[in-house]
């Protein structure tokens, strides 16, 4: 009697023990739901995550953007730069002598000891002697050994105009090496007027042709501006004034005189950046460098290259990536005194 009661006892307590864990469980269970999240909070999440992606992606666009163009800024930069800086020491160590040619633009006709000087039109193009450093071929032969080379180089810049040429539309440079006088018949040295650097007086076109011309072959030209495909150049005159002529022709001048009367030669040129470049043939390049106006009398610093910028801003046939990859430069190349003394 007394087992059964006691067994009754022990199931009615394990039944009530049983019930409450139950009944735990089930509070537990509701509290849970209660704390999570509901599917309005899901959607509002989710769409502040797609929101804060989409402007981190923007802000990483943007970036990309900057960078990229100026990195383009930077290359377009430094082939000016370099450009530039190789013309100021080439017009700086310029032979200035009243007894050599010059191959120089001149709005006021040629003159003696500027065989070739004329207007010209689209890319300038001019030749010196200078006394840097110069290229000397192998050929023709005997070549020219370290006593026999000379001091004095023919420098000349021009962008070459040749369409079958790798270098079209390109900055080159000649720096030609010349020999003493007396080293060889098959080598031409510094030579003093009446013989000029090219043009109608003897001997015939002058002595180096290839220096005179926009597309004539020489080995001593080199590709100095991949990207520079405009050049244009004028004067700043000893007096102040700004002349598309090499001496003063207020004051009289007729002729270069060793450039008596140019302080400095003030250049300005146009640069596409290489990745702006391949989305431009050559040919419509050189288009565009023929929109970009000469420098014309009673300009002042600055408007040139404005007036080149309003033409590209203007400009409707070229992709605008390319149109905005363009930069333009001007710096003054200052002359040293002429040097004047005998031969």
């Amino acid at each position: 009697m007394i087992d059964s009661r006691y067994s009754t006892f022990v199931e009615a307590a394990v039944s009530a023990a049983i019930l409450e864990q139950v009944q735990v469980t089930h509070l537990s269970l509701q509290r849970r739901g209660a704390a999570g999240f509901t599917l309005a909070e899901l959607l509002i999440s989710v769409g502040v995550l797609v929101l804060l992606m989409l402007l981190f992606t923007e802000l990483l666009n943007n970036a990309a953007t900057v960078t990229s163009l100026g990195h383009k800024q930077m290359d377009a930069d430094t082939q000016a730069r370099e450009l530039l800086d190789r013309m100021a020491i080439d017009v700086a160590q310029m032979v200035k002598r009243p007894d050599v040619d010059y191959y120089l633009k001149s709005s006021s006709g040629t003159a003696a000891d500027c065989g070739v000087c004329s207007i010209q039109t689209g890319n300038d193009q001019a030749a010196f002697f200078s006394t840097v450093a110069g290229y000397y071929s192998t050929v023709p032969t005997p070549a020219p050994t370290h006593t026999t080379k000379s001091p004095i180089s023919l420098v000349s810049y021009r962008v070459n105009s040749d369409v079958t040429s790798s270098s079209y539309t390109r900055m080159e440079r000649m720096g030609k090496g010349l020999t003493w006088n007396g080293f060889s018949s098959s080598w031409t040295p510094m030579v003093f007027l009446p013989q000029t650097i090219g043009g109608p007086t003897p001997p015939l076109n002058g002595n180096w042709p290839s220096a005179v011309s926009s597309s004539a072959t020489d080995s001593s030209y080199e590709v100095i501006g991949p990207q520079v495909f405009r050049f244009e150049y004028y004067y700043l005159l000893t007096t102040g004034s700004f002349s598309a002529t090499p001496w003063n022709t207020s004051a009289g001048s007729t002729s270069v005189n060793a450039m008596r009367d140019i302080a400095a030669i003030i250049a300005d040129v146009a640069v596409i950046d290489p990745k702006s470049k391949v989305l431009v043939n050559n040919s419509r390049l050189a288009t565009l460098a023929g929109q970009l106006g000469d420098y014309s009398s009673g300009m002042v610093p600055g408007q040139l290259i404005a007036s080149w910028r309003t033409a590209i801003d203007a400009n409707m046939s070229l992709p605008r990536p390319a149109l905005s990859g363009i930069r333009l430069y001007e710096r003054y190349l200052y002359l040293s005194p002429p040097n004047l003394g005998t031969p």
